[in-house]
This record gives structure tokens, sequence and C-alpha cells, in this order.
């Protein structure tokens, strides 16, 4: 009986194609219990910006713990940092609050949009 020459090719495509189904196998979720990625606490889902409350972030640097203070304080889903005259998207989200800051670095502006 004769050996086919293609047998090691197709040995090395089925070891091939065995390690890409396992790749797409995923690895299991995680669990509250077992993440250890630190959480601010949990935002407020679809919460509409009311920036009058965040007003008090004008005047300080946008650090991580400022951006979450006025964002929970306007009750938005979402933040962002803008620099002043930046470029940015037109339509208004009822859910983001804008954090506008100078040249210093420092929060001038806080608005919903």
């Amino acid at each position: 009986m004769r050996r086919s020459p293609h047998r090691p090719l197709l040995a090395t495509c089925a070891g091939l194609a065995l390690a890409l189904l396992a790749g797409c196998a995923g690895t299991p979720a995680r669990t509250p219990a077992t993440d250890s990625t630190p959480s601010v606490g949990p935002g407020p889902k679809g919460g509409t910006c009311n920036a009058a409350p965040a007003q008090g972030a004008k005047g300080k640097q946008p650090t991580a713990g400022t951006v979450e203070q006025a964002r929970v304080a306007s009750g938005a889903a979402m933040a962002r940092v803008l620099r002043d005259n930046q470029p940015v998207t037109m339509e208004f989200n009822a859910e983001r609050l804008n954090l506008v800051i100078d040249a210093s670095g420092k929060i001038t502006t806080v608005r919903c949009g």
C-alpha cells in the first residue's frame, strides 16, 4: 500500500483547523466575585443630563475622579472632556455631560449634549 504524498499536509491542515476552532470557543465569563477590575460604582442607566448640579467642576482639573463626580451630579449616563474649540460631533445626546477645558487644562464649561 502506497502512502499519499499529501498526508503530512492534510495532518497539518487538520491541526490548524482544530487550533482555530479552539480559539473560537472563547473564555468563560468572569463572575463579580473573581473580577479584579476596580469599580467606582454603578452609573445611571440612560440618565438624562442636568448640568446645573455639576457646575462645581468648573476651575478643576479633569481627573477621573472629578469627571465621575460631575457625571454623577448631573445624572448623565456618560461624560466626555473636550478642549476649547475642539471639533466634535454635532449630535445632541441628552445622556451625555460635556466638560470643556481651556489651554491650562482646567474645566471652563459644563454642559449637556
